[in-house]
């Protein structure tokens, strides 16, 4: 029963995970509300499968969906939206010294103190995601470059875990991502190109 209701919700999660990335692709605010429950059962779901890091990190991304939701939405109200932007070199430099290190300690404590499986491997997909997932509340482009790198450490993850739905959304994650980064890229400079003229 418990592994029936764990695919039921694992094959829920991964069509409203679908629906959410490929929305944000499209800079469409209505991804929000699909990410918050996406993320709701994932907590669930990497808990019973002790993938504790996974786990606690989609606790955060509950909390960064609905400010990402409001973010976007009070930029549409304005009517000022928030621009595609990227990251300065000292700011990828800083960016890459945070995920190393924060996924060295984190990952020492989950391997330390608790029973988790890959608890370096996790820990860098949690800390690297929390920080892709506050520069995609920013708009910044650099998100879709880390979200295509947790992707492919997280695929293989999964499948060892036999969470094969949830592996097979990641490769799927994985080419929206790309395609994300590719429009992103896109409307970025046709923008700058229009202010240049403008």
């Amino acid at each position: 029963m418990e592994t029936n209701l764990m695919t039921v919700l694992e094959i829920v999660a991964t069509a409203s995970g679908l629906i959410h990335v490929f929305l944000l692709t499209r800079e469409k605010i209505i991804a929000w509300p699909f990410g918050i429950l996406t993320v709701a059962l994932y907590v669930y779901i990497f808990y019973a499968t002790r993938l504790y890091s996974d786990a606690i990190l989609h606790v955060f991304y509950i909390v960064l969906n609905c400010f990402g939701w409001y973010n976007w939405a009070r930029r549409k109200e304005e009517k000022e939206e928030i621009v595609i932007g990227r990251l300065s070199a000292n700011q990828l430099a800083l960016l890459t010294g945070t995920i190393i290190l924060g996924a060295s300690g984190w990952g020492y404590v989950m391997r330390t103190y608790t029973n988790a499986d890959f608890a370096y491997f996790d820990a860098f997909i949690t800390v690297a995601s929390l920080l892709a997932q506050y520069l995609l509340t920013q708009k910044k482009i650099d998100n879709w470059i880390i979200w295509i790198i947790v992707d492919l450490v997280a695929i293989p993850i999964y499948l060892l875990k036999g969470l094969y739905f949830t592996s097979g959304l990641y490769v799927v994650y994985l080419l929206l991502c790309i395609s994300g980064f590719l429009a992103w890229r896109k409307t970025m400079l046709s923008s700058n190109l229009f202010r240049a003229i403008g």
